[in-house]
C-alpha cells in the first residue's frame, strides 16, 4: 500500500483561492452545551442543552430497535407521522410539514420566504434578542438580514418595539415562546394585539419548542392562532417533551397557502424512518409522556421556588430551564458549577441558562446558588 500523497505548495495555494460566502465571516458560531467535567466523588450532570433528562418511553425504545430497513430511504412525506399528528392536534395532515427538528423546519421556512432579494437590499427577519442562538445563523445563511429587538428588562419580548421595527423589507418575524434562554411565555392577548399590527404578507413564526412545559393560564395557543391568522406558522418538536433530541423530528403547522411553498423548500428525507416510527409511538403513548413532562415541571417549580427563597430574582420560567441574569459574573458562576460536576450554558456576560435535570442535579445546583452571593437580587 503506497504512502498517502501530500499536498504540494502549489496545490495549497490553489485551495486558498477558494472563498466562502462573505456572510460566514459575519455569523456567530453555534455553541452547543458542553458535557460536564468528571469530578472524583461526584456524579456528573449535563444541564447545558435543555435535554429531557429521561430517556424515551420503553415502548419507543422498543419501536426504535424494531426498525431494520435502514437500507431504504424513508417516506419523504412522513405520511404516517403527519396522519398521527393531524389526529392528535386536530388539524389537516396537509397543514403539517416535517423537518429535522424544529430547527430544520425553521430553515425550510426561511428558505421559502426570506433572503431571495438583492444583496444590497436583503430581506429582513425580525426576532427578539436574546433568544434562540441559532436564529442569527439561520437567517444569515438564508441570505436575509437579522433585525434583533432587545428584550424588556423582565426578559420578555418587546412586542411594541418589534412592531415598530417592521419595514417594507420585512418578510418573516420570529416569536419564541417560551423564550429560549430566558424562559417567559407570551400571552394570548398580547400576541393577538401584535398580529393586528403586522401586515398579512409577513410570515409570523411562533416557535413553540417547549410548549408542553407551559403552565401559564393566559399563555398563547399557537394552534388557535394558526387557525385565525393565515400568515402564522407554528413550530414544534419531539426533541424536548418526548426525549427524542437525538433523532431530530420537528414540524411546522400552517395554512395550505404556506405549506405549498414549504414542501418545495423542505429537505428530502429529513426525518428517518427510525425517527418517524419513534415519534408515532411516542404520540400513541401521550399520557405517559405527559406524566414525565409533569415531573420535570414539578422539578422546575422546585428549583424556581428554591431560588426565590434564597433571594434570587428569576424570570418567569415556562420551559424546561431557568435563566440567571448574572451579567459580568456569568463566567465565574459557570466555572463554579463545573467544579461541582455540573455543566450549565453561559451566554457571554449576559447570564446562564440551566436546564432542569435529575433531582440530584437540581439539588446540587440549588446548593451552589445558596453559597453564591453575586446573583441577581441577592444582597
Amino acid at each position: 500500500m503506497s504512502a498517502p500523497e501530500h499536498h504540494t505548495d502549489a496545490a495549497a495555494e490553489e485551495v486558498t483561492r477558494i472563498h466562502p460566502r462573505s456572510v460566514l465571516g459575519r455569523l456567530p458560531r453555534y455553541a452547543a452545551g458542553k458535557p460536564p467535567v468528571v469530578i472524583e466523588g461526584l456524579q456528573s450532570f449535563k444541564l447545558s442543552s435543555n435535554e429531557n433528562p429521561l430517556p424515551p418511553l420503553p415502548a419507543v425504545l422498543q419501536a426504535i430497535g424494531s426498525q431494520t430497513a435502514v437500507n431504504r430511504y424513508p417516506d419523504p412525506m412522513t405520511t404516517t407521522l403527519r396522519t398521527e399528528l393531524a389526529a392528535f392536534l386536530g388539524v389537516p395532515p396537509e397543514d403539517i410539514v416535517t423537518g429535522a427538528g424544529s430547527l430544520g423546519a425553521l430553515n425550510q421556512i426561511l428558505a421559502a420566504f426570506a433572503g431571495q432579494n438583492d444583496y444590497d437590499a436583503p430581506d429582513e427577519v425580525i426576532y427578539p434578542w436574546r433568544s434562540f442562538e441559532a436564529y442569527p445563523i439561520c437567517v444569515g445563511l438564508a441570505g436575509a438580514m437579522s433585525v434583533q429587538v432587545p428584550l424588556l428588562p423582565d426578559s420578555t419580548h418587546d412586542l411594541d418595539a418589534m412592531a415598530s421595527a417592521i419595514t417594507d423589507r420585512t418578510r418573516v418575524i420570529l416569536l419564541c415562546t417560551p423564550n429560549n434562554p430566558t424562559g417567559p411565555a407570551l400571552a394570548e392577548q398580547e400576541v393577538r394585539g401584535f398580529l393586528a399590527k403586522v401586515p398579512r404578507n409577513i410570515v409570523v413564526v411562533l416557535d413553540e419548542a417547549y410548549v408542553e412545559f407551559v403552565r401559564k393560564e393566559e399563555a398563547v395557543e399557537g394552534l388557535q392562532l394558526y387557525r385565525d391568522y393565515p400568515n402564522v406558522i407554528v413550530l414544534r418538536t419531539f426533541s424536548k417533551a418526548h426525549g427524542l433530541a437525538g433523532l431530530r423530528v420537528g414540524y411546522s403547522i400552517s395554512r395550505p397557502a404556506l405549506t405549498e411553498h414549504l414542501r418545495v423548500s423542505a429537505t428530502p428525507f429529513a426525518v428517518s424512518q427510525i425517527a418517524e416510527h419513534a415519534a408515532v409511538t411516542s404520540l400513541q403513548h401521550i399520557d405517559e409522556v405527559r406524566e414525565r413532562v409533569q415531573t420535570i415541571v414539578d422539578e422546575r417549580n422546585r428549583v424556581v421556588d428554591g431560588l426565590k427563597h434564597l433571594g434570587w430574582e428569576v424570570p418567569e420560567a415556562e420551559g424546561n430551564f431557568i435563566w440567571l441574569a448574572l451579567g459580568e459574573n456569568t463566567p465565574e458562576f459557570a466555572a463554579l458549577a463545573e467544579q461541582q460536576a455540573l455543566s450549565v450554558r453561559p451566554f457571554g456576560v449576559e447570564g446562564i441558562r440551566v436546564s432542569i435535570g435529575e433531582p440530584e442535579a437540581n439539588s446540587r445546583f440549588l446548593e451552589l446558588c445558596a453559597t453564591y452571593t453575586k446573583g441577581p437580587g441577592v444582597s
